[in-house]
């Protein structure tokens, strides 16, 4: 995988005079089925989340409120994005190592994923993910 493929995509909008609704079905507006939601919030000033790849898991980031960044990493490079709509999704395919930080004050970060939780999907240790994405087993 590569960071090439994340992308930030335009999740629909639906406005008028009583406000605004956006919707996200899976497999039609994410590139997987959605077995998974949650979200992150209250995250204390300079503190950071993430710090982890998945083997087969993928990803939509999406800021309800407030904004954050997202950096990933596919062994070789990092890429940026800044997440401040709540229309627009970071998605991310398994094998990129991601952090989340700059975390606006009353910010929410929306997950959705493409599978249940499941430890053993976790790269949580850089070097381990480094010696996996490079070649090794």
């Amino acid at each position: 995988m590569s960071v090439d493929e994340c992308r930030l995509i335009d999740l629909p909008r639906v406005t008028d005079d009583r406000g605004s609704l956006t919707v996200i079905e899976g497999g039609r507006h994410v590139p997987f089925e959605i077995k998974r939601v949650f979200y992150l919030y209250d995250v204390p000033g300079g503190a950071a989340r993430g710090g982890h790849a998945h083997r087969a898991l993928h990803q939509v980031l999406i800021a309800m409120s407030g904004s954050f960044t997202v950096t990933v990493d596919d062994g070789g490079r990092r890429k940026k994005f800044r997440l401040n709509r709540s229309y627009y999704g970071l998605y991310m395919p398994p094998l990129i190592w991601r952090e989340i930080d700059d975390f606006s004050s009353g910010s929410v970060c929306l997950a959705v994923v493409s599978d249940f939780f499941d430890e053993s999907d976790y790269f949580r240790d850089y070097d381990e993910f480094l010696t996996r994405v490079r070649g090794g087993r």
